[in-house]
């Protein structure tokens, strides 16, 4: 027992070294550990943000979905720019958008 008498008596409490299991046992072991807590909180974080996204986009497109059930230029609009619609008397020609790959070099099949 000289070991023990090297240790201070301070570090030797019952109720010190109770604590410290306790403490380690809810750190580290415990299903709702510090790190499980932390990863929780992050994920909470992300969800929240997407929410306020969602939100703001759903009041976006009841705005949209207002005016379109109002205004019948803008219902036109839409249609021409969704659905590609078009009157009797037009044509309508769609061009492909320019890709970053393209370069102007022509597509070769083999």
């Amino acid at each position: 027992m000289k070991i023990l008498n090297h240790i201070p008596a301070w570090l030797r409490s019952k109720y010190l070294i109770s604590f410290t299991v306790f403490a380690s046992i809810l750190l580290f072991f415990d299903k709702n550990d510090f790190f499980s807590q932390n990863e929780r909180h992050n994920e909470l974080m992300e969800l929240q943000q997407s929410k306020e996204y969602y939100t703001k986009q759903i009041v976006s497109e009841r705005k949209e979905l207002e005016l379109l059930k109002t205004n019948p230029a803008t219902l036109e609009k839409y249609a021409r720019e969704k659905y590609l619609m078009k009157r009797d008397n037009e044509d309508l020609y769609v061009l492909p958008e320019k890709s970053e790959n393209d370069n102007n070099q022509p597509v070769v099949a083999q």
